[in-house]
């Protein structure tokens, strides 16, 4: 009797929800259908080589695929999506997590993203170009650098601390003239040393974060958009640079909702029975571009009394975080505004402080 061989399903016509779960050397790769799993495999982090597998497993299907965000960037979904994929990247915290899920495993996580695709639940982020990509390196490394710099100083203003050089009440910011006093305070070789390898390492950041620096400004004299971006009242240059090379031109966002989730600044909403409570932030989105709107709105609210008048209004209710965080939201929203309409910024004169009250808190 001749052994019966299982037939080779037919996916033609069929739409396909691929989850990947992304690692450096490899990718897990859950595959469902009509409801049900029917595939699971790991393969080599090869691009390429993933996106032949799919296009021969499942030939004549319509493919969906979805993979969170992180440290491999977009060729994985430019490729796939060059093979007739239709791909998306989601935001980590856009995926959900069942309370009674306490074993995080490659294929968990890969089935996760594929249950939920196939079920809707899943956005994709706004994928940048390859050209706005390289362009942002330069903001980025920046960031970097000034992260390691804050780091060093805080190593140093630790070891001033160990030996009782500063006091625990002395917050006074960390200068190379405030290291100098340090070490003249105290004659001990090791810490001498110690302090003074680490002052090297800062002068070294700091020179190239300088260069850096430099290289955004001559980058942003051939930006046709920091005309706009400068206009706004409490955006300097890095921050201008930040924002173009993080957000790009604003008009390509099709309403101010689907900026706000881009950018993080989108309130979480709580519904019960007829009610729905608009809460915190859901902090979804771009975390640096959140973080550089709401320094830039602290600015704003002491050079746009518009801006100014919403902080207080809000302040009032909710206190200070929801209200600059709803200032960082009508911030964005007008930057938008000035892109689609191409023109500048414009901001309403302060009005002259009347008291204490006026004072922005």
């Amino acid at each position: 009797m001749k052994p019966t061989t299982q037939p080779i399903p037919s996916y033609v016509g069929q739409d396909i929800y691929v989850g990947l779960d992304v690692h450096k050397r490899t990718y897990s790769v859950v595959v469902r259908c009509n409801q049900m799993e029917v595939k699971r495999w790991s393969v080599i982090a090869e691009p390429e080589k993933l996106a032949e597998q799919l296009n021969k497993f499942f030939k004549g299907g319509r493919i969906h695929s979805a993979y969170e965000a992180g440290f491999s960037g977009f060729r994985l979904h430019r490729v796939l999506v060059s093979q007739g994929i239709d791909n998306r990247v989601v935001h980590a915290a856009a995926i959900e997590i069942s309370s009674n899920s306490r074993v995080k495993t490659d294929q968990r996580d890969a089935r996760k993203i594929a249950e939920q695709l196939e079920a809707g639940r899943l956005k994709g982020i706004r994928i940048p170009s390859e050209s706005e990509e390289q362009a942002r390196l330069l903001s980025r490394t920046r960031r970097q650098l000034v992260s390691q710099r804050s780091r060093v100083q805080n190593q140093i203003r630790m070891k001033a601390h160990q030996f009782g050089l500063i006091g625990p009440e002395d917050r006074r910011g960390m200068s190379h003239k405030m290291v100098g006093e340090i070490l003249e305070s105290f004659d001990c070789m090791e810490f001498q040393v110690s302090v003074k390898a680490l002052q090297q390492v800062w002068r070294t950041l700091d020179r190239e974060i300088a260069q850096l620096e430099v290289r955004l400004r001559e980058q942003a004299e051939a930006d046709r958009r920091e005309a706009t971006y400068r206009s706004v009242p409490g955006l300097g240059a890095v921050s201008a640079r930040i924002l173009a090379h993080e957000l790009g031109d604003l008009s390509q966002f099709a309403n101010e909702r689907q900026l706000f989730s881009y950018t993080g600044l989108t309130p979480g909403e709580y519904s019960s029975g007829e009610h729905t409570r608009r809460g915190r932030i859901t902090k979804q989105g771009n975390r640096h571009v959140r973080g550089v709107l709401i320094e830039v709105a602290w600015r704003a609210i002491k050079q746009d009394q518009s801006l100014a008048d919403v902080y207080h209004r809000i302040w009032v209710r909710a206190g200070n975080n929801r209200a600059i965080v709803a200032v960082a939201r009508k911030l964005i929203g007008r930057i938008r505004a000035a892109f689609r309409s191409q023109t500048l910024y414009v901001s309403e004169a302060m009005r002259p402080a009347d008291g204490p009250e006026s004072e922005v808190a």
